[in-house]
């Protein structure tokens, strides 16, 4: 059922989510949310984006199995790497221990998601570091439209040490790129406003580092501290 949802609205409270229940997606549904990932703007209109769409049946099975492997292997090293395993990370109830809970949750049951989809790439010239311009639209568009849906789903890229295995089995030909992997379900859990750095400390006037004075968070808006590593925000300090 659509939800009664602005647009607005959808941007500031479209989450990621990892917690995703078994339930199946309907084929209206999913028609629905491919139908608009596919209205998304791509370079010259060349339309270069495919889906390779994993569901259930033998295929899909097997890829979503290779898939849960590479999953538990990106999950545990960014545990690791993100601090998972010390300070506030420990506590279960601290925006860090959610979020750690999540993740883990999220590689534990990978196989239980009702659907993987593999955005890819046809390429038309050699490898382009501006390439993902005209596949990454369609990715956040999709990731709407399920938001609209009462859907959520998350955009990876885990499936890079299990690729050669999952081209194998999904049959995807050596000269398009599979841009990353989004598992698409019904939320365990809900979306709500998410949490980002300040306007002031993302948005220049001009020239590097220059404030934006007429950059302005709406009230009532919550703040991330900054990755491992970044300097604190304006919301830190």
């Amino acid at each position: 059922m659509i939800e009664d949802l602005d647009l607005l609205t959808g941007l500031a409270t479209t989450r990621a989510i990892r917690r995703i229940a078994p339930d199946p997606i309907p084929d209206e549904d999913l028609s629905t949310i491919m139908w608009h990932a596919t209205r998304a703007p791509s370079g010259t209109n060349r339309q270069p984006t495919r889906f390779v769409v994993l569901r259930d049946g033998d295929t899909a099975t097997r890829a979503k199995a290779v898939l849960g492997e590479g999953f538990r292997a990106g999950g545990a090293a960014k545990i690791t790497d993100a601090g998972y395993e010390q300070g506030s990370a420990l506590d279960p109830d601290s925006p860090k221990g959610r979020q750690r809970a999540a993740m883990q949750y999220f590689v534990d049951h990978f196989e239980e998601i009702p659907v993987v989809v593999l955005p890819c790439l046809v390429r038309f010239r050699p490898a382009h570091t501006m390439e993902g311009a005209s596949v990454y639209p369609a990715c956040q568009n999709l990731l709407l439209a399920a938001r609209a849906l009462g859907y959520g789903g998350v955009m990876t890229g885990w499936h890079v040490s299990v690729e050669q295995e999952l081209r194998a089995i999904t049959r995807i030909p050596d000269d398009v790129e599979i841009m990353g992997t989004i598992p698409l379900g019904r939320p365990i859990g809900s979306h709500g406003p998410v949490r980002r750095l300040p306007l002031a400390d993302v948005v220049y006037d001009g020239e590097w580092g220059d404030s934006a004075d007429w950059a302005v968070d709406p009230e009532g808006t919550r703040f991330a501290g900054p990755p491992p590593g970044q300097r604190p925000s304006s919301s830190d300090r």
